[in-house]
Protein backbone atom coordinates (compact mmCIF):
# COMPACT_ATOMS: atom_id res chain seq x y z
CA UNK A 1 0.00 0.00 0.00
CA UNK A 2 1.50 3.34 -0.97
CA UNK A 3 1.89 6.32 1.34
CA UNK A 4 -0.90 8.42 -0.20
CA UNK A 5 -3.50 5.73 0.35
CA UNK A 6 -2.28 5.20 3.92
CA UNK A 7 -2.59 8.96 4.60
CA UNK A 8 -6.02 9.01 2.96
CA UNK A 9 -7.31 6.20 5.19
CA UNK A 10 -6.04 8.04 8.27
CA UNK A 11 -7.79 11.24 7.15
CA UNK A 12 -11.04 9.39 6.33
CA UNK A 13 -11.10 7.95 9.84
CA UNK A 14 -11.43 11.49 11.17
CA UNK A 15 -13.74 13.21 8.67
CA UNK A 16 -17.10 12.32 7.21
CA UNK A 17 -19.72 14.09 5.12
CA UNK A 18 -23.40 14.41 5.99
CA UNK A 19 -26.41 15.60 4.02
CA UNK A 20 -26.11 19.04 5.66
CA UNK A 21 -22.32 19.29 5.41
CA UNK A 22 -21.04 16.95 2.67
CA UNK A 23 -17.42 16.05 1.95
CA UNK A 24 -15.50 17.60 -0.98
CA UNK A 25 -13.13 14.86 -2.12
CA UNK A 26 -10.22 15.53 -4.49
CA UNK A 27 -8.47 13.07 -6.80
CA UNK A 28 -5.38 14.17 -8.67
CA UNK A 29 -3.80 12.19 -11.49
CA UNK A 30 -0.81 13.11 -13.60
CA UNK A 31 -2.94 14.84 -16.27
CA UNK A 32 -6.32 15.52 -14.64
CA UNK A 33 -7.96 16.64 -11.40
CA UNK A 34 -11.38 15.56 -10.19
CA UNK A 35 -13.63 16.81 -7.38
CA UNK A 36 -16.71 15.15 -5.90
CA UNK A 37 -19.21 16.23 -3.26
CA UNK A 38 -20.20 13.16 -1.24
CA UNK A 39 -22.84 12.40 1.39
CA UNK A 40 -21.21 9.60 3.41
CA UNK A 41 -24.30 8.86 5.52
CA UNK A 42 -26.34 7.95 2.43
CA UNK A 43 -23.28 6.65 0.58
CA UNK A 44 -24.02 8.79 -2.48
CA UNK A 45 -22.07 11.13 -4.69
CA UNK A 46 -24.10 14.33 -4.92
CA UNK A 47 -22.09 15.80 -7.80
CA UNK A 48 -18.73 15.56 -9.48
CA UNK A 49 -16.56 17.70 -11.73
CA UNK A 50 -13.66 16.86 -14.02
CA UNK A 51 -11.28 19.25 -15.75
CA UNK A 52 -12.71 18.28 -19.13
CA UNK A 53 -12.46 21.05 -21.71
CA UNK A 54 -10.69 23.55 -19.43
CA UNK A 55 -7.48 24.91 -20.93
CA UNK A 56 -4.49 26.38 -19.12
CA UNK A 57 -1.74 25.43 -16.74
CA UNK A 58 -2.43 22.67 -14.23
CA UNK A 59 -2.87 24.96 -11.21
CA UNK A 60 -5.11 27.34 -13.16
CA UNK A 61 -7.25 24.42 -14.30
CA UNK A 62 -7.49 23.14 -10.71
CA UNK A 63 -8.68 26.57 -9.55
CA UNK A 64 -11.36 26.61 -12.26
CA UNK A 65 -12.48 23.10 -11.24
CA UNK A 66 -12.80 24.37 -7.65
CA UNK A 67 -14.92 27.29 -8.80
CA UNK A 68 -17.07 25.00 -10.94
CA UNK A 69 -17.75 22.51 -8.13
CA UNK A 70 -18.57 25.42 -5.80
CA UNK A 71 -21.09 26.87 -8.28
CA UNK A 72 -22.76 23.47 -8.64
CA UNK A 73 -22.86 23.01 -4.87
CA UNK A 74 -24.31 26.46 -4.28
CA UNK A 75 -27.00 25.75 -6.90
CA UNK A 76 -28.02 22.74 -4.77
CA UNK A 77 -28.08 24.90 -1.61
CA UNK A 78 -24.84 23.45 -0.22
CA UNK A 79 -22.80 26.27 1.33
CA UNK A 80 -20.61 24.45 3.83
CA UNK A 81 -18.43 21.39 3.19
CA UNK A 82 -15.69 19.28 4.75
CA UNK A 83 -12.53 19.25 2.61
CA UNK A 84 -10.92 15.86 1.94
CA UNK A 85 -7.53 16.30 0.27
CA UNK A 86 -7.36 12.60 -0.57
CA UNK A 87 -4.03 11.95 1.11
CA UNK A 88 -2.28 14.54 -1.05
CA UNK A 89 -0.22 17.30 0.50
CA UNK A 90 -2.05 20.61 0.70
CA UNK A 91 -0.09 22.50 -1.96
CA UNK A 92 -0.03 22.93 -5.71
CA UNK A 93 -3.14 21.76 -7.52
CA UNK A 94 -4.97 20.59 -4.39
CA UNK A 95 -4.49 23.99 -2.76
CA UNK A 96 -5.51 25.78 -5.98
CA UNK A 97 -8.74 23.74 -6.14
CA UNK A 98 -9.54 24.53 -2.50
CA UNK A 99 -8.86 28.24 -2.96
CA UNK A 100 -10.99 28.30 -6.12
CA UNK A 101 -13.88 26.72 -4.22
CA UNK A 102 -13.49 29.22 -1.37
CA UNK A 103 -13.34 32.13 -3.83
CA UNK A 104 -16.60 30.98 -5.42
CA UNK A 105 -18.39 30.94 -2.04
CA UNK A 106 -17.99 27.54 -0.35
CA UNK A 107 -17.12 27.58 3.35
CA UNK A 108 -14.72 25.06 4.91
Amino acid sequence: MNNRIRRHKRIRGKISGTAAIPRLQVFRSIKHIYAQVIDDEAGKVIMGVRDEGIKGKKQEVAGKVGELIAKKALDKKIEKIVFDRGGYKYHGRVKALAEGARKAGLKF
